[in-house]
C-alpha cells in the first residue's frame, strides 16, 4: 500500500471517527441531560421537604435516584454548578466511536437509547471492516520497513 494511500485511509478513520462521535453525542446527550435534570430536582424538594427522614421518605428518594441513574445521571454531580458537564462530550463520545470500530469495547460507556444502539450497530457494520483495511495498511508499511532493516542488518554481519 502506497504513502499516500495509508494517509488517506488514515484521514477516512479520523473522519469516520469524529462523525461517529458527533452522532452519538447528538443521540445520548439530551436524554442524559434531561435524567441528570430529573435527579437534581429531586434531590432539592427531597432536602427542602424532608428534613428529618423516614423509611418510607427514604425509600421514594432511593427508588428516584436509581431511575435517573438508569437514565444516565451521575449522582455525584451538582445539577447546579457542573451544568455543562456530560459523559457525552465530544472527547469521551469520540474515544466511545474508537472502541467500536477497534473492537475494544471497555465496557466503561453504554448507550442508553434505542436509537444510539441502532445506530451504533450500523456504525460498526461499517466502521471495524474500515478500520482492518487501515491496521492492514499500516501492517504492512510497518512489514515492509522491517524487512529493509533487518536487510541492512545482515549486509553489516555478512
Amino acid at each position: 500500500m502506497r504513502s499516500t494511500t495509508l494517509l488517506a485511509l488514515l484521514a477516512l478513520v479520523l473522519l469516520y471517527l469524529v462523525s461517529g462521535a458527533l452522532v452519538f453525542q447528538a443521540l445520548e446527550q439530551p436524554q442524559e441531560q434531561q435524567a441528570q435534570r430529573a435527579l437534581g430536582e429531586v434531590r432539592e424538594k427531597f432536602l427542602r421537604d424532608h428534613p428529618c427522614m423516614s423509611d418510607q421518605d427514604l425509600g421514594l428518594f432511593i427508588k428516584e435516584v436509581a431511575d435517573a441513574l438508569g437514565g444516565g445521571a451521575n449522582p455525584d454531580i451538582n445539577s447546579t454548578s457542573h451544568s455543562n458537564y456530560s459523559a457525552w462530550d465530544l472527547g469521551r463520545a469520540f474515544f466511545f466511536s474508537g472502541t467500536i470500530i477497534t473492537t475494544i469495547g471497555y465496557g466503561n460507556a453504554a448507550l442508553r437509547t434505542d436509537t444510539g444502539r441502532l445506530f451504533c450497530i450500523f456504525y460498526a457494520l461499517v466502521g471495524i471492516p474500515l478500520f482492518g483495511i487501515l491496521l492492514a495498511g499500516v501492517g504492512d508499511r510497518l512489514g515492509s520497513s522491517l524487512r529493509r532493516g533487518i536487510g541492512h542488518i545482515e549486509a553489516i554481519f555478512l
